[in-house]
């Protein structure tokens, strides 16, 4: 099993959250203890999801807390880099039409 980690960047316009390793039971206390407290407010909260490989029921609702709580800041949260096996998690719930979506964390 792969090391779980989570990392934040900041810049002037936008945050990028990179995750590697499995969202589970295990691991989404981790991804919300580094997104606590990030800057939400008219701005993008890009969250690199490249390298993960799994998202459970606790992964989608970490992302699903985390979009409520970026929008009710009146900021952005888009999804980058969410490969096929954690992307079909979304799509089977229909959730994946409440996530903005992107292939790389640079802004439009």
């Amino acid at each position: 099993m792969r090391a779980f980690t989570v990392t934040a960047t900041h810049h002037p316009d936008r945050t990028v959250v990179t995750v590697c390793g499995e969202m589970d039971l295990d691991t989404c206390p981790q991804v919300e203890e580094a997104t606590t407290g990030l800057p939400a407010g008219d701005k993008t909260l890009y969250l690199d999801l490249t390298r993960v490989s799994f998202i459970d029921s606790m992964g989608l609702n970490t992302l699903l807390r985390l979009r409520h709580r970026v929008q009710t800041a009146g900021g952005r949260l888009v999804l980058t880099g969410l490969q096929d096996r954690p992307g079909q998690v979304l799509h089977l719930t229909d959730t994946y039409v409440l996530f903005d979506t992107s292939l790389s964390c640079s802004p439009h």
